[in-house]
């Protein structure tokens, strides 16, 4: 089993940028990818990133978010930036191995206008 455990959600300003942390334990061999889903409401993928580096991101947030991640720390990272109203919701990080996918217990990002 893998557990997931996220950080670094907040209130900020138009234009702030915030990052968002996913500390990973548990079974991470098992892990084929990973990445950050956003409810606000409806549910859309954010950012997405395999175990070989490769990197998927939604329309709307291409060339202002950044995933990355830091195998030495089990740790993958959503760098926001040039934030939007829009980008408020409640953000959810998922590891995915096989069929089996495993979510942390989100955090809330609030971007005020």
């Amino acid at each position: 089993q893998v557990q997931l455990v996220e950080s670094g959600g907040g209130l900020v300003q138009a234009g702030g940028s915030l990052r968002l942390s996913c500390a990973v334990s548990g079974s991470t061999f098992s892990i084929n990818d990973m990445g950050w889903y956003r409810r606000a409401p409806g549910s859309e993928l954010v950012a997405a990133i395999t175990r070989g580096g490769s990197t998927n991101y939604a329309d709307s947030v291409k060339g202002r978010f950044t995933i990355s991640g830091d195998n030495a720390k089990n740790t993958v990272y959503l760098q926001m930036n040039s934030l939007k109203p829009e980008d408020t919701g409640v953000y959810y990080c998922y590891a995915r191995g096989g069929l089996r996918v495993s979510w942390g217990q989100g955090t809330q990002v609030t971007v005020s206008s």
